[in-house]
């Protein structure tokens, strides 16, 4: 392999950290691209098990879902955490200075 990097110390092969990210960005890459080749054949799986009578249902609406997702995307999930159906947010933005010149040990007890 051109990305191996020689040991001299140890005498044996070693691969470089770089080399190492480089390849599992590439292999990530090649198995999504594989994997989107495939992409008309599996959907046509998932159309063959929705339509199938012989199916159980829940695969038929696994396959049906899949389906769907993939054209429509997901459905956005809604958050309602108060009362009026809103999502509760809170915010708390704390400011400690310290002065260099202090005598303390470094422990800041901020005020309550």
């Amino acid at each position: 392999m051109s990305e191996e990097v020689e040991c001299e110390s140890a005498g044996e092969s070693v691969r470089s950290p770089t080399a190492r990210k480089t390849s599992k960005v590439r292999s990530l890459t090649e198995i999504r691209s594989l994997a989107r080749s495939h992409t008309r054949t599996a959907i046509r799986v998932l159309v063959g098990i929705m339509r199938s009578d012989d199916a159980t249902p829940a695969a038929r609406v696994s396959a049906a879902n899949a389906i769907l997702d993939r054209g429509w995307g997901k459905a956005a999930q809604p958050i309602e955490n108060g009362e009026d159906g809103a999502p509760d947010f809170v915010h708390r933005v704390e400011r400690v200075i310290v002065h260099p010149e202090s005598p303390g040990d470094g422990d800041v007890v901020p005020d309550a």
